[in-house]
């Protein structure tokens, strides 16, 4: 599965909001400094097109005073916060969205996130985007919360109008730049079922998925993209229950997509997060989020990434809800904090929390099958990219003697499914004598073993082709399942026991 091995620390950013380039910079090493691999970051269409179509030139501000508009290029922000995170090694998740007034014939008067009336006009601008970035930026995630008011505008939801968006914006991307990853808008997570416009209203998330998929949404996106708080209850609770909004919510999704024939795609988390509002009455939407302490929300952070490692692999970025303001104004509302980081760059116990598992771990192979990119995978010396058809579509190989693949996985058992060629490799487990290992195209078992536990895997080429396509690890027999199939056993020899008794002469 393509985009699920990568590396799942990612941050909500608003750098485009913060008006000194210092302050994004710092914000950025900090990011980095904590263990971020991702920021995801707006790249608001009213405030790159904004005075037309065609237009990116900003001409919203007397900037020296003097009474006079002052013109400036629309993309120099953007372009100044690209540059920044490739100098700290971030990868940007470019979130496209907010319409201009010019292309609604209500203006903002249907609300600033409502869809323009002429697509094509959408099309363009996501062309431009990419076009521009090409190269530099390749993660981009068409829209936010579509299922939920208000951003979908002063109108009802609609998962057909959505999937027309998303479709177009989908095309116009891979005309841009065939390369670039087209992520669907996260999906918020609610149990209501009231699509007109009003606050606290919006779509199921299941029932919005679903429509989306009849509507044709499967050949529009390459990730597929939720929110997923820790609002009431934290990353631990794994209670399924479809009115019950918690951290296994994603799984439910999952689900969808599996029963659509979409199981090959990835999910990533667009928000994630637990809110740390004092007990304050002053404070608007107490209670709306759950309410937790700083302490909790710092052991819920690194739970959640950990759970979501090991339980997970269909899932790739988890992005943190959010790293800072630009300002404190929005004290006095319970969205505030989420946050991780004060304005005036203060640290919450969370980001050193974060900061400090991020640094604790090291990438795993957990449960799951993983394909040969996968960030736990560390390759040396002479490979190249495979290609091929089914299985072998997309995979590594090297001409054997001195390549090397090193990992760790936790589980019981672990298969190499290998490309097409024929070789042998040297395989040494937990720094054990190593063994040769014949591969000829076939999936091979590696280790076999009935308890999980953590090891260490070295291949080294021998003779002939090593490749790597996918590495399957299987978790260890649960005791529950022990125990059922002990008491059967128990049962079939009491039985056989009681019988061969009876027949007794």
């Amino acid at each position: 599965m393509e985009h699920a091995g990568v590396n799942p620390f990612g941050v909500n950013v608003f750098l485009n909001q913060e008006v000194e380039e210092r302050k994004r910079k710092k914000s950025l090493q900090m990011i980095a400094d904590a263990g971020f691999h991702w920021i995801r970051q707006e790249f608001p269409w009213e405030d790159i097109e904004i005075h037309g179509k065609g237009d990116f030139v900003d001409r919203r501000n007397d900037l020296d005073g003097d009474g006079e508009v002052d013109p400036i290029d629309a993309w120099a922000k953007y372009d100044n916060i690209v540059t920044l995170a490739e100098n700290h090694d971030l990868d940007v998740i470019a979130r496209l969205s907010n319409p201009p007034a010019w292309t609604r014939e209500l203006t903002d008067t249907i609300g600033t996130y409502a869809p323009p009336d002429d697509l094509s006009d959408w099309g363009d601008y996501v062309h431009a985007v990419v076009s521009r970035y090409k190269g530099r930026i390749r993660y981009y995630q068409l829209w936010n919360e579509p299922n939920v008011y208000p951003e979908w505008g002063e109108r009802p939801v609609d998962p057909v109008g959505y999937t027309e968006l998303l479709c177009e914006g989908y095309r116009r991307a891979k005309e841009a730049d065939p390369n670039v990853v087209i992520i669907s808008g996260a999906l918020a997570p609610t149990v209501d079922l009231h699509p007109q416009p009003g606050p606290g209203r919006g779509m199921n998330d299941f029932v919005f998925l679903q429509r989306m998929y009849d509507a044709g949404a499967a050949d529009c996106f390459d990730i597929l993209s939720v929110n997923d708080y820790m609002l009431w209850s934290g990353p631990t609770d794994r209670r399924l229950r479809p009115l019950n909004i918690n951290f296994s919510r994603p799984v439910y999704i999952r689900d969808i997509m599996v029963a659509n024939g979409d199981a090959e795609k990835p999910i990533w988390i667009g928000e994630m997060n637990s809110n740390a509002v004092p007990n304050d009455p002053n404070i608007a939407g107490v209670g709306n989020y759950g309410q937790v302490t700083l302490e909790e929300q710092a052991r819920y952070a690194p739970l959640a990434y950990q759970r979501l490692q090991e339980e997970w692999p269909w899932l790739g970025v988890a992005n943190f809800w959010f790293f800072k303001r630009p300002t404190d104004r929005e004290r006095n509302q319970a969205m505030y904090y989420f946050r991780m980081v004060e304005p005036d760059f203060t640290p919450m116990p969370v980001y050193g929390a974060v900061k400090a598992y991020a640094s604790s771990i090291s990438p795993t192979l957990y449960p799951g099958t993983h394909q040969e990119d996968h960030w736990a995978l560390t390759y040396q010396g002479s490979w190249q990219i495979g290609s091929g058809e089914g299985v072998f579509a997309g995979y590594r190989r090297s001409d054997g003697e001195g390549a090397t693949l090193h990992f760790v996985f936790e589980g019981a058992r672990l298969t190499l499914v290998p490309g097409p060629e024929q070789g042998e490799v040297s395989v040494r487990i937990d720094g054990e004598d190593s063994r040769r290992v014949a591969l000829d195209g076939e999936p091979v078992r590696l280790v076999n073993g009935w308890r999980g536990k953590r090891h260490e895997v070295e291949l080294n080429g021998v003779t002939g082709g090593f490749s790597v396509d996918q590495l399957v690890v299987e978790a260890a027999w649960r005791p529950s399942r022990l125990l059922v199939f002990g008491v059967l056993g128990l049962i079939l020899a009491v039985t056989w026991l009681s019988t061969c008794i009876v027949r007794r002469p």
